[in-house]
């Protein structure tokens, strides 16, 4: 029985067909200018490109928000300069307070 299952198998690997699509199979997987291996890859990065995109699109509509919020006001204005370029008015001082290990 089991060198009948040889020959048949045999046989298959023999036919010309068959060889003929194996070696197909194989040039088109990892020999072809367009591989597999290299589209599937190249499908990652594109994936990654476009989470990219929607996060630095959203970053783009929260910071037009925050310009748009110091244009129209006074108030949104002068605290914004006070926290982060640390602006005083002539007669206050300036503490600040550091978390540890937070640098700034």
């Amino acid at each position: 029985m089991n060198k009948k299952i040889w020959h048949t198998l045999f046989a298959i690997i023999r036919n010309k067909f068959f060889l003929v699509t194996v070696v197909f199979i194989v040039l088109i997987v990892f020999f072809d200018q367009h591989n597999l291996l290299d589209r599937i890859q190249t499908k990652k990065h594109l994936e990654e490109l476009r989470q990219d995109t929607s996060f630095y699109k959203q970053k783009i509509r929260e910071e037009r928000e925050k310009i748009r919020q110091l244009e129209t006001s006074p108030d949104n204005l002068e605290r914004f300069a006070r926290e982060q370029y640390l602006m005083k008015a002539p007669d206050e001082d300036i503490f600040i307070i550091l978390k540890k290990g937070e640098i700034k």
